[in-house]
């Protein structure tokens, strides 16, 4: 039987939020012409995986919602997400 703690699991990927403010920071970055090339490239590829990988949490931040979903009325329909608060004037 092993007594010690479980590790917790490194932080590999950034939270969302962290992602997109850097790749909103890159674009920024490109669209202004001041940059050598090799940097543009640097932060081209940088903005890349970025937005592979907020485009992968959207996916499967998709997939959960539509998991509780189905599990809820146990039936899957998709619906328009609608946060709470919106909507009203």
């Amino acid at each position: 039987m092993n007594s010690t703690p479980k590790k917790p699991e490194p932080a590999k990927k950034q939270a969302f939020e962290q992602s997109l403010g850097r790749l909103e920071e890159i674009v920024r970055k490109l669209e202004s012409a001041n940059l050598p090339l090799d940097e543009a490239m640097k932060l081209f590829e940088e903005g890349m995986l970025l937005s592979r990988d907020c485009q992968k949490q959207l996916e499967q931040a998709e997939a959960r919602v539509e998991i509780l979903l189905k599990k809820a009325g146990g039936e899957m329909a998709a619906q328009p997400f609608e946060p709470e608060g919106e909507g009203e004037t």
